[in-house]
């Protein structure tokens, strides 16, 4: 990669590079059916880590009648703890932005799993955290 590809920020209105992944609901693994249920939002630039949650209950008890709400609201209080780092982290609790944010997109096969990372520019990713809830989950 050459020199004229790369954006500083001084270059791009003080915006920074960000990514993102959404969180979704698989209730069902086997069917393959989900929900956005979440976003997460990480700015290298800014040391930022975030995460916003939304559970619609009744689109994903229309996926799996049985499915456990309460677990599911649970882990997703989880994931948000896990970005705010600190004692609420739990062993995440002295890493760094970067790393908890990659702990979080790491695939797994749970109810709740990331989606694929993309990116973007910011000026605020805090904002971009809950404008992203509102385009994508809500």
């Amino acid at each position: 990669m050459n020199e004229r590809h790369i954006i500083r920020a001084s270059e791009a209105n003080e915006r920074d590079v960000y990514e993102y992944a959404l969180l979704r609901i698989v209730p069902r693994v086997e069917r393959g059916e989900c929900i956005n249920a979440g976003v997460l939002v990480y700015c290298r630039a800014r040391g930022y880590v975030g995460a916003r949650t939304h559970l619609d209950e009744a689109r994903l008890l229309a996926l799996d009648p049985a499915a456990d709400v309460a677990g599911v609201r649970a882990a997703l209080r989880a994931v948000e703890a896990v970005c705010g780092g600190g004692e609420a982290a739990g062993q995440a609790a002295h890493d760094d932005a970067g790393r908890r944010f990659r702990w979080l997109i790491a695939p797994r096969s749970t109810v709740v799993q990331p989606g694929p990372v993309h990116t973007g520019l910011t000026t605020d990713p805090a904002a971009d955290t809950d404008r992203l809830l509102d385009l994508l989950v809500r």
